[in-house]
């Protein structure tokens, strides 16, 4: 099996969405916590959860992370 036939077996119907969700969610959240003067916590660990933890870092960020006033 090459690469243009394990391209093509990919169902992308499915995966680009969420991929495209996935993208704004980490730059919304990185956007957001750059202008948060004081987060739940240091920001170098959110800017590794929300870096590394896929489309889960910035859900969390979100839910845990960002401090409401």
């Amino acid at each position: 099996m090459n690469v243009q036939e394990i391209f093509q077996a990919v169902p992308w119907v499915i995966i680009a969405p969420i991929l495209l969700i996935e993208s704004i969610l980490l730059i919304v959240a990185l956007v957001d916590l750059a202008r948060n003067d004081s987060p739940n916590g240091p920001k170098w660990l959110w800017v590794l959860i929300i870096l590394l933890m896929n489309i889960i870092g910035p859900i969390l960020y979100f839910i845990i992370g960002r401090r409401q006033n």
